[in-house]
This record gives structure tokens, sequence and C-alpha cells, in this order.
């Protein structure tokens, strides 16, 4: 109860500085947004004369009935998958689903105008033109700082993670535009520009942000059966829908039915050898549920680079065969590693689920890409996955193959150096972060029932 409440004296300022912080950003973005943000053509009342002018007959042409199916998949990965796979902890339920619909609500919003600056602004009229897979590409942004939110899962305040996503919405459109734009490298599912780049922002805020005292709070860094279950839930949501992350934005047509198909078909294999791996780890022979939650999931993001690339189903599998293994391991003897050796708590073990299979799909995506022939695509084929048109005609494969790698190392490195650099602003003392003894615990930030305080609360509700 002292602890508690040395916590709550500690943290006093959030009953201040988060809803000021909410209704200040809101407002900012209502002012942004009727600034710079516009309906594209496909979803203007034009449309109509659009439709006309172009000799479109259908309402079926519209991007939407393309994309929105799509869309929905992804929505629910961002705020179900996500948030419902960081359940986990014993006693952090409210702040892994709330704070993830938080910063996917904060996120999508800066990430609709930065990637419009970039990507769409209009030369002419000064306006962003947003449609449905802008909101495809929002959430793509918003997913790489819900990857960082989990290294530093129950460790830091509601505060601290808008700024990291602000910060890292910031980044990601910036890394994005040099990777896909700049350099033209290719990664429909987000390998490189999503989970590369978030998995080393966390790990690496993470790194800055480490607690020597952290053990203090050992009691609450475990699961419990039911914290466990709703978790799996997490899982299953993104292991089903992601099929829908690598395929969403990819040419409509003959891409994104291949990428859906390499994604299925590489995420069952990894499944498979996720359960190998954790029963051969336990003398008993039993399975480990962190496994299971998290490394079933490696190889959709292993396949995100290379997903809309003729890999063949045969290469899908083997993708997931060694994600699952490489994976597994890392969370039986990578993790330890980096916490003990490297002073990196990394609570959701990002890097085994997303940094290091991330890394795997820009090596897939370079190798696939540098591979790639006429025999195998088709002229026109080539010039389709690649996008060889117009200052790109006269790319090579293997040219493309070694821009592929580049991409990679740009991910890496705006991971890396952003999170040094905003970790060491989180730093800050000003930010009512939780103290050692009162990490992992929903009580700081939220109102918590009494039946929820006690070791057999789910008993008592039931």
């Amino acid at each position: 109860e002292y602890a508690n409440y040395f916590s709550r004296q500690k943290n006093t300022n959030i009953r201040l500085t988060l809803p000021v912080v909410c209704f200040v950003w809101q407002i900012a973005m209502i002012i942004l947004f009727g600034v710079f943000i516009r309906y594209d053509e496909e979803s203007d009342t034009h449309w109509v004369e659009t439709k006309a002018h172009d000799n479109i007959t259908s309402d079926i042409e519209n991007d939407f009935y393309f994309r929105y199916p799509s869309f929905q998949d992804v929505h629910v990965m961002i705020f179900v998958g996500f948030g419902f796979l960081m359940t986990f902890l014993k006693r952090y339920s409210f702040g892994a689903v709330g704070f993830n619909f938080l910063v996917a609500s904060f996120g999508l919003q800066w990430a609709l105008l930065m990637q419009g600056w970039f990507h769409s602004l209009d030369p002419q009229t000064g306006k962003i033109f947003i449609g449905v897979e802008s909101l495809i590409n929002a959430d793509f942004c918003v997913a790489g700082c819900l990857i960082a939110y989990g290294a530093v899962l129950g460790k830091v305040s509601p505060v601290q993670l808008l700024v990291m996503t602000l910060f890292g919405v910031t980044l990601f459109a910036v890394e994005e535009y040099i990777i896909l734009n700049l350099l033209h490298a290719r990664d429909a599912g987000g390998s490189m520009v999503i989970h590369t780049f978030g998995g080393y922002y966390g790990l690496t805020i993470s790194w800055v942000l480490y607690r020597p005292n952290l053990n203090q709070s050992k009691r609450m860094q475990g699961s419990v059966y039911h914290s466990d279950i709703f978790a799996m839930i997490g899982t299953l949501f993104l292991w089903m829908f992601w099929p829908s992350f690598n395929s969403a934005i990819t040419d409509h047509g003959d891409g994104q039915h291949r990428a859906a198909i390499n994604t299925y078909l590489c995420l069952a294999s990894t499944v498979l050898t996720t359960v190998a791996i954790s029963s051969l780890s336990q003398k008993t022979g039993k399975l480990d549920m962190v496994h299971i939650q998290n490394s079933t999931l490696a190889g959709g993001v292993a396949l995100g680079t290379a997903a809309e690339f003729m890999i063949s189903p045969y290469g899908a599998l083997i993708v997931g065969f060694f994600c699952g293994i490489i994976s597994t391991m890392g969370y039986i003897f990578i993790s330890p590693f980096l916490e003990k050796t490297l002073k990196i708590q990394d609570t959701c073990g990002i890097h085994n689920l997303h940094a290091m299979p991330g890394v795997i799909g820009g090596i897939v995506g370079a190798i696939t890409a540098a591979a790639a022939s006429e025999s195998v695509y088709g002229k026109q084929g080539l010039i389709n996955t690649f996008d060889f048109t117009g200052d790109f005609k006269d790319r090579t494969v293997l040219t493309q193959g070694g821009y592929q790698a580049a991409g990679m190392c740009v991910s890496i490195v705006f991971g890396v150096v952003g999170g040094a650099i905003v970790g060491s602003i989180l730093r800050l003392p000003i930010w009512g972060d939780p103290a050692d003894e009162n990490c992992f615990d929903d009580e700081v930030y939220w109102e918590v029932s009494a039946v929820h305080n006690t070791t057999t609360g789910w008993c008592h509700c039931l």
C-alpha cells in the first residue's frame, strides 16, 4: 500500500499532463486536417463526374471495393491483434489493450499527415488527398510504434508512449520515403519499413531507459492462465489476418493474390517448427506458451518484403520453417543474453518476433529480387512486380537486389539512431513514469476494481 501511495504521489502530474496532451493534440489535428486533408477523387462526391469522364461504367472500379476488405483485416490486427497479444502480464491487461488503443488512435492521425506530406501532397493546391489506401498506410505506420511499445510494455507512462509515438511516426514517414521512393525498394508487407524499424526503435529505447532495479517488480512480470489465454486471442487474430497485412497495398491482381498465398503457407510452416523447437527445449517435452503466442507469427514478418515476389509456394514454406526455429531459439537464448549482457529489457521479446525476422525478410527480399529472371516473371511481369518504370525503367534485377539490401540498412539505422534520441528525451524526469517497484501494474494509471487486487480475483468473479 505504501508503494502504491508513493507511486501515485510521484505521478501526480499525470492527472493533468495526460488530458492536456490529448486535448491539445486533438485540437491541433482538427486544425491541420482542416488546412491540409481532403478526400481523393474516389471518395469525393465528384466521383460521378470522374466516372463519366474516364468511361467507368461501375462503382466496382472504385478502390474502396479492392482495398476495404484488406483495410478491415489490418485494422483488426492493429487494435485487437496487437492489443491482446500484449495482455500476457498478470496485472497489465488494461495497459496493454487500453494504451494500445490510445497510441493507435493518436498515431494514425499524425501518420495521415506525415505520410501525406511525403507521398501525396499536391504541389498545386498544397492539399493531401486521402482514400482507403491512405488509411491502410496509416495503420502500417502505427504498427511500427506498437511494435516498439512491446519493448517498453509496463515500464513507461501513457505520456511517454504518446511522445514515443509522435517521434516514431515522424521517423517512420522519413525512412519509408527514403526506402520506397528514393531507393525504390519493394516492401509491400513491411519487413524492413515496419518490423525492422519498429523492432530496433523499441529495443534502443528500452536500452536507453534501462532500469537496474526492475527486479523490484519481478512479482508482476509473469503471466497467469487467463492472461495467456487473452494473449493467445491476439495471436490468432494476427495469424489469421496476416495474409491481408502483407497483400493490402500490393498491385491489384496477381501480386495481391500471390502475396496472400505465400504468407498463408509461410505462417503454417512457422507453427510446425515453433511447436517442435518449443517442445524440444523443455526436458518434459511440454510447450511454452510464450513461444506459441509469438514465434508462430514470425513467418508473416519475414515474408513481408518478398510476399509479392515469385518466391514459389515451397519457398514460402522454407522461410516459415527457418523463422519458427530462429524466433523460438531467440526466446530461449537471445532474450536472456540481451537483458544480462546488453542491458536491454525487452518485455514482449520484439527482437525475436519483429527485429530479427524483419532482417531475415529484408535478406530474403534482396536475394529473391536479385535472382528474378524474365523466364520466371516474364518481361512485363518483371516491370509490374518491381515497378521498373519512369526513372527506374533501366534498373536491372541485380541492382534492385542491392537497393533492397540498402533499404534494410536504412531501417536499422533509423531505428537505432532514432531510438537513442527519443529514449534520451524520455529519460527526462517529467513524464510521470512508474517507480521500479510499480512497473507492470495497471493500478498506477487505471482505476482497478477491488476484486482485481486480490490474487484470487478471477475465482471471486467466477
